[in-house]
């Protein structure tokens, strides 16, 4: 049975479903909490039985739990490794530091003819 924070409700033992706070009531009165929270009532006895319960089922999950971590570091690794590798490997031909104000082609054309001088001697 749901009910909702600040309702009167019988005495018994009640259980917050967003935080698992237990609240125990002795006698009729008004749940903790505002209206977004969500109660269930429940005995002691019932929370005490799902323990092992909910304890066999995340030991049944684990393993996979830990397979699905494993695999996305492993991918998110070598996501960044292919990104860094990329990015290392990508070049402009723009340097904004240098300032060929001479004129590159001249350079250029002056060192291969230094180069055909050397060659042909």
């Amino acid at each position: 049975m749901m009910t909702k924070g600040g309702h009167k409700v019988q005495a018994g033992t009640y259980w917050n479903m967003a935080n698992g706070e237990r609240v125990d009531l002795d006698q009729e009165g008004v749940l903790p909490g505002s209206g977004q929270d969500m109660y269930i009532k429940a005995p002691a006895v019932m929370a005490i039985a799902a323990g092992p319960v909910l304890g066999l089922v995340f030991a049944m999950f684990l393993p996979f739990i830990g397979i699905a971590m494993t695999l996305g570091l492993v991918g998110r690794k070598l996501g960044e490794a292919v990104s860094e590798a990329a990015a290392g490997s990508m070049s402009f031909g723009w340097r904004p530091i240098e300032a060929y104000l001479a004129g590159r082609k001249q350079k250029k054309e002056a060192r291969e003819k230094k180069a055909d001088k050397g060659a042909k001697s």
